[in-house]
């Protein structure tokens, strides 16, 4: 099959194509702008593969979609291009309703003309994969309910807000005009290649380097983390096997404090690292509290049980394992994360000083 992913240059984006072209047979296009959080070396392991390509194109502009889809004819469209850092939501919202909204619906446009003029045998094959994440319901109170397919939205930031408008106009293309959809909601994704600003990444790069780590408020914000590569799996499978219509919701079944996923890092770190920055004993000497960002989320947890269900899906993934194989990977792949520092990869340097919990 011929798949595009848009935003595939980033960093959930970045391990389906990874999944795509080294699990499978299929052809990939990646369609990516480039902006701050796009980082074509983390397809370097692909790249030279013949059946992948990438375009830098925006998904804001049409014509430039528009041509992409007919020269590439795909059979599938994964949609993952999205701006997702909360705080920067916060403090700027006018890009997120752009790329998020307008992007989104620029895509579906663009998709629904070209599903329109295939041959009724095209047709059934090709659908379109919005993938978007668990912060559309909100949070939640009690410390035992679940994010189920049902629950109402309820998004908090510009940022969610922004991924439930468009999670609405994909549903609504497919009720009003027919185009063949699938979507999905996510908890918390980490792994290898995770930019630098999202909370686990930014922990381990300061405690390396013996700066603060910062933690919002009390640390009590309780997240569901799902390894990267866990969700690379699942989002294929849904975009090959599940009905046209359906929603799931994929989750890590790993539900941590904010302050124990940096508390477990520090710890995996004072194993792995003898010779401590500031002559400190242990790296949780290095946390600091500072003030809780606006309209932060309590709890969130995803309720998996219809993709393990429908698909027979679930993580392989504990959060022991995921977040070891995390830290190992930035102890062993510098160079990536350096040239995200400096500004080396896009040719400006990135001031990263305040974390986000890492949501596509």
């Amino acid at each position: 099959m011929k798949v595009i992913v848009t935003g595939g240059a980033g960093f959930i984006g970045s391990a389906v194509v990874r999944h795509i072209i080294e699990q499978t047979d299929d052809y990939v296009l990646v369609l990516d702008s480039l902006t701050y959080a796009g980082n074509l070396t983390s397809l370097k392991d692909v790249c030279d593969n013949p059946r992948f390509s990438f375009t830098r194109t925006d998904i804001t502009d049409k014509q430039a979609v528009v041509e992409q889809f007919t020269k590439f004819q795909p059979d599938i469209v994964m949609h993952l291009a999205a701006e997702s850092h909360v705080d920067r939501s916060i403090d700027g919202p006018a890009e997120f309703i752009q790329t998020n909204i307008i992007g989104t619906f620029t895509l579906l446009e663009a998709a629904r003309d070209f599903y329109n003029k295939l041959s009724d045998d095209k047709q059934a094959q090709f659908r379109f994969h919005h993938i978007s994440t668990d912060e559309v319901y909100g949070d939640l109170e009690g410390t035992t309910d679940l994010f189920t397919e049902e629950t109402p939205y309820a998004p908090s930031s510009p940022y969610s807000a922004s991924k439930a408008s468009s999670d609405h106009l994909v549903r609504a293309w497919h009720r009003t005009y027919g185009l063949p959809v699938v979507i999905t909601n996510c908890s918390n994704n980490y792994g290898p290649y995770h930019f630098p600003e999202k909370l686990i990444p930014l922990t381990i790069l300061n405690a390396l380097a013996g700066k603060a780590l910062p933690i919002y408020g009390n640390g009590q914000q309780i997240r569901d983390w799902l390894y990267v590569e866990d969700h690379a799996r699942a989002l294929y499978l849904v975009a090959t096997t599940a009905q046209f219509g359906e929603t799931y919701n994929i989750g890590g079944n790993n539900e941590r404090k904010n302050i124990e996923v940096v508390e477990t890092i520090c710890s995996i770190l004072d194993k792995r690292i003898i010779n401590k920055p500031n002559d400190i004993k242990s790296f949780s000497e290095l946390m600091s509290f500072v003030k809780d960002r606006p309209g932060h989320d309590a709890r969130y947890a995803i309720d998996a049980s219809k993709i393990t269900k429908d698909l027979n899906w679930q993580p392989q993934e504990t959060f022991e394992t995921g977040i070891e194989k995390t830290v190992d990977w930035y102890l062993a792949n510098k160079d990536w994360w350096q040239s995200v520092l400096d500004g080396s990869y896009t040719g400006e340097s990135l001031g990263l000083d305040s974390q986000n919990e890492g949501n596509p």
